[in-house]
């Protein structure tokens, strides 16, 4: 993380491109933040590179749409404790930090006040408590930011007191570091995670097929091995993965390293995002096509998250 690219102009250059691809302002509001070793899966020279569009700043962020929000899936008015989101039965999400390892420029949560999010354990004890105050919560899930750029050690010791509630039964990981740093996929990792009494499943997120190579199959491999279920979320995004031969590609290339396609999300619209969206009967389009293709247990579900339901809604 401390050599990522932090610069449009700099990503620019390292890919031989013109600096002016970037916009300065849009990365004003939300920087640019790359690893290098996911930069080095683009193609040198090519503007239209779908992991290049992931991550570099472009001047359409700043261009105010109509229905696209800060808070685009209603998460604010969902937290019941500094840190914690409690929006859907049986389950509540903790948002450990505001880190990530990667800015994908879509992020729904690109506007999220991380500044109140708990950062020790100590701070940790009202949503801790909220959670063991409520025996109908079965799962807790560690989002962000990304839980993995927090250290080992702090990890184990948030895990362990959330081991101590006898209703919780699983521990469930939403993360991008895998992908787009696989060497964080450590022994150390491994032993809190399937050292506690909660189940683990770890939930990684890729959009396209070139973004599971080059070392992501090791990591994957530790995780499975070690007895923990992998599951893949994906966004529809325009100029990224909106055509069948990457989505197929992407599922195959998952279920090849024993990683179960999980969700395809249709865009959240938040503000900032709204040249990534794609119409939603175009997605619907795009899913048939997938499903001709693959054997069903290799088709995402489509879904969209909707501020207020009880779930997300499924739409393919």
């Amino acid at each position: 993380m401390k050599a990522a690219i932090r610069d449009s102009g700099e990503l620019c250059r390292e890919l031989n491109l013109p600096t002016e691809l970037g916009s300065d302002s849009a990365a004003a509001s939300f920087p640019v933040f790359a690893p290098r070793g996911y930069v080095n899966k683009m193609v040198s020279g090519d503007p239209h590179d779908p992991l290049l569009l992931q991550v570099l700043s472009r001047a359409e962020e700043t261009q105010v749409a109509a229905g696209f929000l800060k808070d685009a899936v209603g998460d604010l008015a969902a937290s019941p404790a500094a840190g914690m989101i409690h929006k859907y039965q049986g389950r509540v999400l903790l948002v450990t930090t505001g880190a990530c390892a990667i800015h994908c420029r879509y992020c729904f949560r690109r506007h999220f006040p991380y500044e109140t999010a708990p950062r020790t354990l100590e701070a940790w004890r009202p949503a801790i408590r909220q959670i063991a105050e409520d025996d109908s919560v079965e799962e807790v899930i560690l989002s962000g930011g990304d839980p993995l750029t927090l250290v080992d050690s702090l990890l184990e010791q948030l895990v362990g007191e959330l081991e101590r509630i006898p209703h919780l039964r699983r521990l469930r990981v939403h993360t991008r570091l895998p992908v787009v740093i696989p060497e964080r996929v450590t022994d150390e990792l491994l032993g809190w995670l399937t050292g506690s009494r909660l189940i683990p499943i770890v939930v990684i997120h890729a959009n396209h097929p070139r973004e599971v190579e080059e070392g992501v199959e090791v990591a994957l491999a530790k995780l499975i091995r070690a007895g923990v279920p992998v599951l893949n979320q994906a966004v529809l995004l325009r100029g990224v993965n909106d055509n069948v031969e990457s989505l197929v590609g992407l599922s195959r290339a998952l279920v090849n390293l024993r990683v179960m396609p999980y969700y395809l999300h249709q865009l959240d619209r938040v503000a900032g995002a709204k040249h990534f969206e794609v119409p939603v009967a175009r997605g619907l389009e795009l899913i048939e096509q997938v499903r001709s293709q693959l054997p069903g247990y290799a088709v995402p579900r489509y879904v969209q998250e909707i501020p207020g339901e009880a779930n997300k809604r499924v739409l393919a």
